[in-house]
């Protein structure tokens, strides 16, 4: 039976398809972050569940910051700025 070596396998998803042109990356702990949050705002109600939602808006400007700012090439640091304007613009709508 073949062990599953998690570091390698979390590097090597890391590392982007297709390799000359990363669009598509295995998601990063901020990423992740979002998802979960996101997920379990759905599950549970009432203050959990909003907390749930603002963790996951969180992970969600972290990941598109890090993209903005790291990203490997010109699609991914655009995708970063696209997220951040759309979380400004839904941000700005819950708040009116």
């Amino acid at each position: 039976m073949a062990t599953v070596d998690i570091a390698a396998t979390w590097r090597r998803g890391q590392q982007g398809w297709p390799s000359r042109f990363v669009l598509v990356q295995f998601p990063n702990l901020p990423l992740l972050v979002a998802l979960a949050g996101s997920v379990l705002a759905g599950i549970v109600d009432g203050r959990a569940g909003d907390y749930a939602e603002a963790i996951s808006r969180l992970g969600l400007a972290v990941f598109a910051y890090l993209e903005l700012t790291d990203g490997v090439n010109w699609f991914r640091r655009v995708l970063g700025a696209v997220v951040l304007i759309w979380l400004v613009i839904t941000l700005g709508r819950a708040l009116h």
